[in-house]
C-alpha cells in the first residue's frame, strides 16, 4: 500500500465505498454517484481543498436542487475526499486506475505525463487529464531561529524533515537540496508529516522541515506563535531547478503572515486537479461547471486560506498537459480559454 492508513472522508461526513475509478455515468436524478478525490494528509492543505471541492460539487439524492437554493453541485453526486501521502502518491494510484480524480502539483504531473522525473524509465502517463487549476502552493523552509541556520548551505550536518515518503514535499525537499549542492547524505534527514515535524521543532528534536503549502500554513503560523523560526530564501535557484521542474515559479512570502516572520522569497507551484481521459465527459463537464458555479463562491471565500487563492480565471491553466474534455467544453462555454 502506497499510503499507511486509510482514512476516508465523505463531503457527507460519512465514509463510504466508491465504485471502481472509472466507472462512474451519467445516472438518474435520484441514484447516488460515488466520486473519490486522493488528496493528501489530513493537516495538508491538499487534504483542505479536496474536502472543500467534495463538498461544492456534491449534490446528494434527495437533495434541494440549485435553482430552489440547494446544492449548486452534479445532481445525486456524493464526492469522497480520501487522504494519501500527498502528489507522488496521487498520481500512482490514479495510473493504477484506483481513485477517480487526484489533486496533486503540476510539475509532478507533467513529469508523470512526460515520463521525466520520478517517472523516468516508466511509460508516459499519457491520459492524465487536466480537470482545473485550483491553486499555488509555496515551498516552505522553516528553521528554528536558535540554531543560527541562515541558508541552505546551514543545513549540512543538522536534524531535518523532508516530508513525509512519496510526497511532492520530499520530492520538492531533495530538488532545491541537489541546486543547493547538498547531499541528502550530508543532513540528519528525517521523513515526517508536517504535523509531526511541527512538534519534534518545538520539542528541540528537529533543526529545520520543508513543507509545501499554500500561504499561510496554519500549522507553520501555529508553531511561529509559540517558538522563535525564520523562513530560508530560496531565491536564486530557479535556474537549476526549472530542467527538472519546469513549472516552479518565483514568489515572495510576505512578511508578517508568520509572526515575526520577515518578507521571505521563495517558489511556488499550481495544484491541479486531474482525472483519467476515460473519466465520462458529461461528468467531467458537471465536475467543473459545480466547482465554478457563483452559488458556490460563498463556500470557496469561507476557507481562511483557500478561498482567495482558488479563481476561476485561471481554471483552465493547464501546465502543458492536455485538459479532459468535458473541462475543456465548459471553459469553451464560459469565454475561459488557456
Amino acid at each position: 500500500m502506497i499510503f499507511g492508513r486509510r482514512r476516508v472522508l465523505a463531503a457527507m461526513g460519512a465514509s463510504v465505498l466508491a465504485a471502481p475509478a472509472g466507472s462512474i455515468r451519467p445516472a438518474a436524478a435520484q441514484d447516488a454517484r460515488f466520486f473519490r478525490i486522493a488528496s493528501g494528509p489530513t493537516e495538508s492543505s491538499l487534504f483542505q481543498a479536496g474536502t472543500l471541492i467534495g463538498q461544492i460539487v456534491s449534490s446528494p439524492p434527495g437533495a434541494r436542487d440549485c435553482a430552489r437554493g440547494g446544492a449548486c453541485g452534479v445532481p445525486g453526486m456524493i464526492a469522497v475526499n480520501q487522504t494519501t501521502a500527498g502528489s507522488v502518491a496521487n498520481l500512482d494510484l490514479l495510473a493504477a486506475g484506483r481513485i477517480d480524480s487526484i489533486l496533486a502539483q503540476a510539475d509532478f504531473a507533467h513529469a508523470a505525463f512526460v515520463a521525466g522525473g520520478p517517472w523516468r524509465g516508466k511509460p508516459p502517463f499519457a491520459n492524465l487529464r487536466v480537470l482545473a487549476h485550483l491553486y499555488p502552493e509555496t515551498l516552505h523552509v522553516v528553521v528554528r531561529r536558535a540554531a543560527g541556520i541562515a541558508d541552505l548551505r546551514g543545513l549540512r550536518g543538522r536534524p531535518i524533515s523532508l516530508g513525509e515518503r512519496e510526497s511532492g514535499t520530499a520530492t520538492n525537499a531533495r530538488a532545491i537540496l541537489a541546486a543547493a549542492n547538498l547531499p541528502e547524505r550530508d543532513i540528519r534527514a528525517q521523513y515526517l508529516k508536517t504535523a509531526e515535524a511541527v512538534e519534534a521543532m518545538k520539542d528541540g528534536k528537529l533543526d529545520a522541515f520543508f513543507d509545501t503549502a499554500a500561504v499561510p500554513s496554519a500549522l507553520i503560523r501555529e508553531l511561529a506563535q509559540e517558538r522563535e523560526i525564520a523562513l530560508l530564501p530560496l531565491d536564486g535557484l530557479i535556474a537549476r531547478l526549472r530542467p527538472q521542474q519546469p513549472f516552479l515559479s518565483a514568489t515572495t512570502i510576505p512578511a508578517g503572515v508568520y509572526p515575526n516572520v520577515g518578507e521571505t522569497p521563495s517558489l511556488s507551484v499550481g495544484i491541479l486537479w486531474l482525472t483519467l481521459a476515460a473519466t465520462d465527459d458529461a461528468i467531467a463537464q458537471g465536475l467543473v461547471r459545480a466547482l465554478w458555479h457563483p452559488n458556490n463562491r460563498r463556500a470557496l471565500e469561507g476557507h481562511p486560506a483557500l478561498g482567495r487563492l482558488i479563481r476561476a480565471d485561471a481554471a483552465a491553466e493547464s501546465f502543458g498537459l492536455p485538459l479532459h474534455a468535458g473541462a475543456a467544453a465548459h471553459y469553451a462555454e464560459g469565454g475561459v480559454t488557456r
